[in-house]
């Protein structure tokens, strides 16, 4: 392909279960079938649970320069609350055996909101992955999603919800101690030192191309949005055939790749520009989002930047109601 790839990212799951001579097998296919280009963000999501000393050195080794590590929380029983199979001492020792292969760029996932969690413990939390001092830090309210074992237990009573105040409370403090710390936050969840915001997670907020490899991957490709089968059977019988493997394409048209582009780009902190979206769509934000823009400036659910609107901290608050305010068939 002619197309130049600027991210490459193993994830969504634990990659790091598989053996070494597997994930190097791929990351070498990978590098020769595209054009790869030099410095660019490669990283590999991992459980503490199922790394080791070895594997981060060989993980460094095969070219993977970013490591994010899901960590959740600092307490142990509520790791054992959330089904994790590590420790919290298992995660600090795998901590340092990547600094120790050279991993200079580690994102920590951290989750609040979660059952019995206080506030002393979400504060107890930030002060030790930050004094562990990784680029990136991503963190995220404990949704309780229908079909997983938190939501039949929430169900029978067994899990009580946080309540959303505490849950605002959480996170407002964790914006501005992250801040005192360094982090600037760059989009609702994410925060990073200087020049460590995630590119790969960006391409996504930005509607940028992204082409998704292996089963149930999905894709932002050639103006669809498509996926793989999720049938392991038939991906296997698939034998590489990619119009075997895809599912589901959707065109998207002008009208869903605007909202996108706005519900998406109000994600991060920066906002959405006026210019891009002018150059995108060959029509003015205001001119398709006057009156709903107005709206919520008026609402201080928006701000106006110096290139275009971004989101207040209590529009961040309320993201999901204003992000619908965005659909253009309400």
């Amino acid at each position: 392909m002619d197309y130049l790839v600027t991210s490459i990212f193993f994830g969504g799951g634990t990659p790091t279960v598989l053996s070494e001579e597997l994930l190097s097998s791929l990351l070498e296919k990978i590098k020769a079938s595209f054009n790869i280009v030099e410095g660019a963000e490669i990283t590999i999501e991992s459980n503490p649970g199922t790394m080791g000393e070895e594997k981060a050195m060989a993980l460094r080794k095969m070219g993977f320069n970013r490591l994010s590590m899901g960590v959740q929380a600092w307490q142990n029983r509520l790791l054992s609350i959330l089904g994790r199979i590590h420790t919290i001492e298992e995660f600090q020792d795998n901590f340092h055996n990547a600094r120790k292969a050279g991993f200079d760029n580690i994102n920590v996932d951290i989750m609040f909101a979660l059952p019995t969690q206080t506030s002393a413990d979400w504060r107890e939390t930030l002060e030790r992955i930050t004094n562990l001092n990784p680029e990136h830090i991503s963190a995220y309210s404990l949704i309780i999603e229908e079909g997983t074992p938190f939501y039949e237990k929430f169900e029978k009573g067994e899990l009580l919800e946080t309540d959303e105040e505490l849950d605002r409370e959480m996170y407002h403090y964790a914006v501005a101690f992250l801040a005192e710390k360094g982090y600037q936050q760059y989009e609702i969840s994410n925060f990073a030192k200087h020049g460590q915001e995630s590119r790969h997670n960006k391409i996504y907020w930005q509607t940028t191309p992204d082409l998704g490899l292996g089963l149930g991957a999905h894709s932002f490709f050639g103006g669809s949005r498509f996926h793989n089968t999720y049938d392991l059977d038939k991906y296997i019988l698939a034998n590489g055939e990619i119009n075997r493997l895809e599912e589901e394409h959707e065109m998207l048209l002008k009208k869903a790749a605007m909202e996108e582009f706005m519900f998406l780009g109000l994600r991060l902190t920066e906002g959405v520009s006026f210019k891009e979206f002018s150059q995108r769509f060959g029509v003015e934000m205001k001119e398709i989002y006057n009156k709903v823009i107005s709206d919520l400036l008026e609402r201080n659910l928006l701000r106006q930047t110096k290139e275009g609107i971004a989101l207040t901290e209590i529009g961040i608050d309320l993201s999901n109601q204003v992000f619908t305010e965005f659909l253009l068939d309400k």
